[in-house]
């Protein structure tokens, strides 16, 4: 009966909400390949965590001029044409790079822009569309039930992936003995279906989003300033949350079924706790479950800094599984509150504040792949495990005071001013 209830509440949302969710819900079954099993694939087939680094900094140079791009195509498409291409280049992108035998740094380089450039286009439309077709008041129960179904895949895929990899290595088809990196292939090809349907889903919806001719600013209202220090320090972490994981786990633990294992065990529980604080918590719950998710991914990175061996990566692996949904359903809402007054103060399109959003988080994704560069090529490679992901995860701690005060000055000194 609750599970009815659930339902029917889906259903009262507004066309374009539903629209949005179900769409997201059909892509993120395509994320954990993105941003775990590359990595893995990578890693199996050249053994060198610094190749992981470099693919993901190129990735994140992509999504940057992808944004850019992106905003002077706005002129002539819809920003819904523009989302679902890249849904659909982004699984080609992925197939691209798994039908590459030989894996070099130029390879990476390439592939890994051109996967950045397609996911680009999926999430800076992401955002537009979420911010025009939410308001601060359901915008906790839009990030709860998408963090919710982003966790439940979490779970699901790397578990079938893992088991269907370990299953197919020297399996034979049509005479053809098959191998893990075979079966890399065929998941490319379950992902570019998965995108189609996106992209239909998609096409259901009614979206109006206005249009700027000029998107390009460098002097903001000094709260947005704030929050482009707050996308800093999430950049920071989100490298080391897509690359991280696979490394340590293919290091210390096992190859790619140990990875959906763990993920498994780590998100099922989260999964449910997130969806149910999106739908019941209100604006003013923000900051205690931001501080929680903060709180418990540092204490997985001095884990995994103190222990560094298979123990210290479970606990790692837990805590991050943990702190991603958690972040994220009080970081976006805070991200689009903070667009929807700053836009209104200074009279732009909201776009603006999307595209300068991602080149903040590339400073931060940036200064975390370098660090681990540096400690990996000067020091050792076992040494920026261990540490860079300790130095980022402390760093990070100071975006619960930045936050909180982009909170309450926008509800104490101009909240008035978006509702005029």
């Amino acid at each position: 009966m609750k599970a009815i209830g659930e339902i029917k509440f889906f259903q009262s949302q507004p066309q374009n909400i539903r629209t949005l969710l179900t769409t997201n819900l059909l892509f993120a079954m395509i994320l954990p390949l993105i941003e775990i099993f590359a990595s893995a694939y990578i890693m199996r087939n050249t053994g060198m965590p610094s190749y992981v680094i470099v693919y993901q900094l190129c990735m994140y140079i992509g999504i940057v001029v992808s944004a850019v791009i992106n905003g002077i195509l706005m002129k002539w498409f819809k920003s819904t044409q523009l989302y679902g291409f890249g849904i659909l280049i982004s699984s080609v992108s992925l197939m691209i790079m798994m039908f590459i035998n030989k894996v070099t740094i130029p390879m990476l380089c390439g592939t890994g822009f051109l996967l950045g450039l397609s996911t680009g286009f999926f999430w800076t439309n992401r955002y537009l569309l979420t911010l025009y077709s939410t308001n601060d008041d359901n915008r906790n129960y839009f990030f709860g039930f998408e963090s919710f179904f982003f966790s439940f895949w979490n779970i699901v895929i790397p578990l079938a992936v893992g088991a269907f990899l370990i299953s197919i290595d020297g399996a034979t088809f049509f005479g053809r003995v098959l191998d893990t990196n075979s079966g890399y292939k065929i998941l490319t090809i379950f992902a570019l279906i998965i995108s189609a349907f996106a992209c239909y889903a998609l096409s259901k919806g009614d979206f109006q989003t206005p249009r700027s001719e000029n998107i390009f600013y460098v002097h903001f209202h000094k709260l947005w300033r704030k929050m482009l220090s707050l996308a800093g320090l999430k950049g920071m972490v989100q490298g080391f949350l897509v690359t991280a994981p696979s490394i340590l786990i293919m290091k210390f633990i096992g190859g790619e079924g140990s990875i959906g294992l763990i993920q498994g065990i780590a998100g099922a529980l989260t999964a449910i706790i997130v969806y149910v604080l999106g739908r019941v918590s209100k604006p003013k719950h923000r900051m205690l479950i931001f501080g929680f998710g903060l709180f418990v991914f540092f204490i997985g990175a001095l884990c995994n800094c103190i222990l560094f061996c298979a123990e210290g990566v479970f606990i790692f692996i837990v805590c991050k599984v943990l702190f991603q949904p958690f972040h994220d359903l009080a970081y976006y809402p805070i991200m689009m509150k903070t667009i929807d007054t700053v836009s209104a103060i200074e009279k732009r399109d909201g776009y603006v504040y999307i595209m300068s959003h991602e080149v903040g988080l590339f400073f931060g994704r940036a200064f975390g792949m370098l660090l681990f560069i540096v400690l990996a090529t000067t020091i050792s490679e076992d040494i920026a495990l261990r540490y860079a992901i300790l130095i980022v995860a402390t760093l990070q701690l100071l975006s619960l005071p930045i936050a909180n005060c982009i909170d309450k000055t926008i509800d104490t000194k101009y909240f008035h001013k978006t509702n005029e």
